[in-house]
């Protein structure tokens, strides 16, 4: 297997994370991505409500310098109990 990319570094990156309606939900996003991301513009994060209103789904263009940066997001923000699902 290659260790071939098709994306081309430095790029803007769309993260998508869904969980429970929580008002504290886009916060927590935000903050395990700033972990990664200290570059982070709050104009790259969007909110979107489900259609029932039971989850959330939060968007983070994030400007990625390397592939090393998005797993460690993808991996921090996987690993959190309240985060149902990473896109």
């Amino acid at each position: 297997m290659s260790d071939e990319s098709l994306l081309q570094f430095p790029c803007d990156f769309p993260i998508k994370v869904m969980g429970a309606s929580d008002p504290g939900f886009r916060a927590l996003v935000v903050e395990q991505v700033l972990r990664h991301a200290p570059d982070l513009d709050d104009a790259q994060v969007r909110v979107r409500a489900s259609s029932a209103g039971r989850y959330q789904s939060v968007t983070v263009i994030v400007h990625a310098r390397d592939r090393a940066q998005l797993d460690a997001i993808y991996c921090d923000l996987s690993g959190h109990p309240q985060i149902k699902m990473v896109l």
